[in-house]
C-alpha cells in the first residue's frame, strides 16, 4: 500500500487536534505510542503536495501549517537546494494558515499532542534541514469565532 493510500485510509479517522507531519529524512523515530510513521520514498514537495491535496478534499478538517522559524534564515550557502525548496514551499502553502515557530517549540507542541491525540508522520527523502512541515488539524466545519461565541453563552448560564 502506498503512503497516499495509507493516509487516505486514516484521514477520515483524524480530526481536531490530530497532526500530520511531512518531514525530512533525519526526522527522529519518536517513542510516543500515538505516533504512526509512513515512509513516502519521495522528496518533500511531492509528498506535501499529496498531503495538502487530500486535506483540501476533506470536509471535516482544515490544516494549520507550522514551519520551522530557522528555515527563514536558511539558504543555498548553508544547504544547497534550500532556496528552491523554500520558494516551492511558499507557493504550495499560499492561502493556507501558516505559522513559523522555533524547531524546539514544534517538538514541545507535538510531545503534548501525542500524549492524547494521534500524529501521522510522513517521512521523505529530503536532505535539507529545517524543511519539515507540521500540520495541526483543526475542525473544518467550526470556527474559533463560533467557539468563542458558544463559550460566552455558556459562561452566562
Amino acid at each position: 500500500m502506498s503512503y497516499r493510500e495509507e493516509l487516505a485510509e486514516v484521514l477520515p479517522l483524524l480530526g481536531h487536534r490530530n497532526w500530520i507531519l511531512v518531514v525530512d529524512k533525519a526526522y527522529p523515530l519518536q517513542s510516543s505510542e500515538g505516533i504512526q510513521y509512513i515512509n513516502s520514498g519521495e522528496d518533500l514537495i511531492p509528498a506535501l503536495k499529496s498531503v495538502l491535496g487530500l486535506l483540501s478534499e476533506a470536509s471535516h478538517v482544515k490544516p494549520i501549517v507550522y514551519l520551522d522559524k530557522e528555515l527563514s534564515c536558511m539558504d543555498d550557502t548553508l544547504s544547497p537546494g534550500c532556496d528552491q525548496l523554500k520558494a516551492e514551499l511558499a507557493q504550495l502553502t499560499q492561502g493556507w494558515d501558516v505559522h513559523q515557530i522555533l524547531h524546539d517549540e514544534v517538538f514541545a507542541k507535538l510531545d503534548a499532542a501525542s500524549k492524547l491525540f494521534n500524529v501521522v508522520v510522513i517521512k521523505t527523502e529530503s536532505l535539507i534541514p529545517y524543511t519539515s512541515v507540521f500540520i495541526e488539524l483543526d475542525c473544518g466545519y467550526w470556527s474559533s469565532d463560533r467557539e468563542q461565541a458558544l463559550r460566552s453563552k455558556l459562561a452566562s448560564l
